[in-house]
């Protein structure tokens, strides 16, 4: 059999996928059927070519068979990933193992590429051109920056040269009044002993005189005057100044002067990893109390409306969440601070604080993700064809939003404020990773694991921060099975998970082993959990409308 006439077979439009194509769009590589072919020409954004979909399939080329040169490949084989004949199949090595149409697995790669050209088209290449397009301004900030420093540093050199120049001013004028001091001292004495040399000459001449008179009166009236010029005159003690440079360092001088901040230069995976790093570096183990504590209990008065939610704005502060269109804020002492009134007609699914203190909550209703900042509350994120089930925030800022599809199907997307950068749906075989409907919480462990309450699933699903599944679990393996039904969930700073059931919460350690219950504080169907600075468990009761502060480290 001719696999053209195989594939033809088989072959479904891939606009409406029910009517067969009988037409192919060589441009937009698109299989149409006769009614879609009128539609796919409305699109005017580009010149089509459409031909029959017979001459399409003529100008494919399939493979010889490696084993078989007289045959053509007409099949795939899945798990060796090689073409293959009809009379490959009763080879041993193909046993068990997943076989298809050629062409089959031709339009599924032939997809693949196309979305792989799609996502290069419109994602990446604008991502490089707007990159590339960020270099240019960098290099212009760096250059503006550098003329700035080097202008900075001319400034304070010329105002460090003009203290300076004042700083040899004053010292030479301290220099100038010394000199004119000890000067003064100088000619002061130098008078003095020259007036003294006068004296002593004309002494002198009237000692000589008396000496050849004869005249005795003269004589004996004379008062000599040597015990005066005894009194040599004594030298000044003077001590002369000096001048004591401070000894130039180098180091000490760079640091007087002033200091340039360092260059840094990091990737966005640099700085994830390091943040990745820090966050799984490991905490002092905390011995757990033999018995939790119950320390207070907050009566929110939701009774009616049901108390789903609780989360941690400070130790003193808490929002909660019930079935209505309110959020409120209450301190430790149970007064109510605020309530915020949501646009939508619906209740949020679930609420998460941000690192600046922002409330983020999720709209099943409306299909949004929205801030609360202030009295002010701004649509983040608007989804199609999903809604919301969860939401929480994360060590590096982003948000991580549990959501099913229309069509029944569930995955959890990271958003980076409204980019979406990670979809996380299937393992590594291709199986839902969670089940559709109900309420998903979830929170991103400190090793960066996401835990993912699925209720519907009686599980805990916990998947690397990779989207790699790395556990379920769906109950101590040791005690008696029971139903698990797990609707909150949180985790603390020892990496521990904690998820309420009923009328009990689980306890299990970041690779999914059991720990212990928290069920002796009088539990009434516990829903929403978190844990503040001090890993203290808050647990909101649906049926009751109270919060419980429960202490379970030593």
């Amino acid at each position: 059999m001719d696999p053209r006439h195989s594939a033809q077979d088989v072959l479904r439009c891939t606009l409406c996928k029910t009517d067969l194509a009988l037409m192919h769009c060589n441009v937009c590589h698109t299989h149409l059927c006769n009614y879609c072919v009128v539609i796919h020409f409305s699109d005017k954004s580009q010149a089509h070519n459409v031909v029959p979909i017979e001459q399409f399939l003529s100008t494919l080329s399939y493979p010889k068979c490696p084993n078989h040169p007289t045959k053509q490949c007409e099949l795939h084989c899945k798990q060796c990933e090689i073409h293959i004949c009809a009379s490959c199949i009763s080879f041993r090595k193909h046993f068990g193992h997943e076989i298809v149409d050629i062409f089959e697995d031709f339009e599924a790669k032939k997809e693949i590429l196309k979305k792989g050209l799609q996502e290069i088209e419109k994602s990446l290449f604008p991502k490089y051109k707007e990159a590339a397009t960020n270099i240019q301004t960098q290099k212009a900030d760096q250059r503006k920056n550098s003329q700035k420093l080097t202008a900075e540093l001319k400034k304070h050199g010329e105002a460090l040269h003009k203290e300076i120049d004042m700083i040899i001013q004053t010292k030479q004028a301290e220099i100038d009044f010394m000199d004119s001091k000890h000067k003064a001292a100088l000619d002061k004495q130098e008078d003095a002993i020259n007036n003294t040399i006068i004296e002593m000459k004309q002494v002198i001449k009237d000692l000589k005189s008396l000496l050849d008179t004869s005249h005795i009166s003269i004589v004996s009236k004379y008062q000599s005057r040597i015990e005066e010029f005894r009194k040599t005159p004594k030298k000044l003690k003077i001590s002369l100044p000096n001048f004591k440079p401070v000894k130039v360092n180098r180091d000490r001088m760079l640091k007087l002067f002033g200091s340039l901040t360092p260059l840094s230069i990091e990737t966005e995976e640099q700085v994830y990893a390091m943040r990745c790093q820090g966050a799984k570096s490991s905490p002092p183990n905390r011995p757990l109390l033999d018995v939790p504590q119950l320390i207070t209990v907050l009566d929110t008065g939701c009774t009616s409306m049901f108390l789903y939610g609780v989360s941690c704005l400070s130790d003193e502060e808490i929002w909660t969440r019930g079935n209505d269109k309110k959020l409120k804020l209450y301190n430790m002492k149970g007064e109510l601070l605020k309530t915020v009134q949501t646009k939508s007609g619906n209740g949020p699914v679930d609420t998460a604080v941000t690192r600046s203190g922002g409330l983020v909550f999720a709209n099943c209703g409306d299909r949004s993700i929205n801030l609360v900042s202030g009295t002010q509350i701004q649509t983040l994120i608007t989804l199609r064809g999903w809604r919301p089930r969860g939401v929480c925030t994360t060590l590096s800022g982003d948000l991580l939003v549990s959501m099913d599809s229309d069509d029944k199907q569930s995955k959890v997307v990271r958003y980076s404020g409204s980019t979406e950068k990670q979809s996380i749906q299937r393992d590594d075989q291709g199986n839902p990773l969670y089940t559709s409907g109900d309420i998903k919480y979830l929170s991103e462990n400190r090793n960066l694991d996401i835990c993912v309450a699925d209720c519907r699933a009686g599980s805990v699903v916990v998947v690397s921060g990779a989207g790699k599944l790395r556990f379920r679990y769906t109950g101590p393996l040791s005690k008696p099975r029971r139903s698990f039904y797990p609707y909150g969930i949180t985790t603390d700073s020892q990496g521990n998970i904690l998820t309420s059931d009923s009328r009990r919460i689980h306890m299990i350690d970041q690779d999914g082993h059991f720990l212990r219950y928290i069920d002796n504080s009088d539990l009434e169907w516990p829903c929403g959990l978190c844990v503040d600075s001090r890993d203290n468990l808050f647990v909101a009761e649906s049926d009751t409308g109270k919060v419980k502060k429960v202490q379970y480290y030593q």
